[in-house]
């Protein structure tokens, strides 16, 4: 058959009817990219809401660890001031990256109460604190499990928003990158420790 043959109506129909096809899968692509986007989003922001119910336990119960260790332990104000005030910087935070970064510093803060402890039998033998320490330690615990998950999410979510094609879409809809919650440094890096 002779190219030469073929009606021109019928190269411009099928040109056409190319442009087309390509045209609806790019649109599709676009709308299943912008769909994960969307979804992806929505469940990194839950489960950062998720981390934040155990952050803000977390938050409500230093007031009770501080005022404890106080009784026992007057001296240390260092201590306890550098607690109160990373608790109030936590209070203060309103953005996700700023509840990350005060909740790093109120998490090192308070590993400086186990040292305070340690010093003081009296204060470790305490029922109140005692159960304050357990529920700190509980709270650590569930801390680290929605992390976990945070973190997981937002790794989907990242590489999706950095890989080609799918960064095209990205940038075009204003998907950016999800901060991680890490910890900084290697004493961060270990649980906060409860002892008897």
């Amino acid at each position: 058959m002779n190219l030469l043959a073929i009606p021109q109506s019928a190269v411009i129909g099928i040109s056409v009817a190319a442009a087309v096809i390509v045209v609806a899968a790019i649109v599709i692509w676009f709308i299943a990219t912008y769909n994960f986007f969307a979804g992806t989003k929505a469940s990194v922001e839950e489960a950062f809401s998720t981390m934040d119910v155990y952050l803000k336990k977390r938050y409500d119960l230093v007031p009770n660890l501080v005022e404890t260790v106080k009784g026992y332990a007057a001296h240390e104000s260092k201590v306890l001031t550098e607690i109160t005030a990373a608790r109030a910087r936590v209070g203060e935070a309103s953005t996700g990256e700023e509840k990350i970064a005060a909740n790093k510093q109120l998490s090192a803060a308070l590993r400086s109460i186990n040292i305070v402890a340690e010093n003081y039998p009296m204060l470790k033998a305490d029922t109140n604190f005692t159960q304050l320490q357990n529920s700190l330690s509980q709270i650590e615990s569930e801390i680290a499990a929605s992390r976990r998950y945070y973190n997981g999410v937002v790794v989907s979510y990242n590489k999706k928003a950095v890989k080609i094609p799918s960064v095209i879409v990205a940038k075009m809809c204003g998907f950016k990158k999800q901060p991680y919650f890490e910890v900084e440094d290697e004493t961060e890096r270990k649980n906060v420790k409860v002892s008897f």
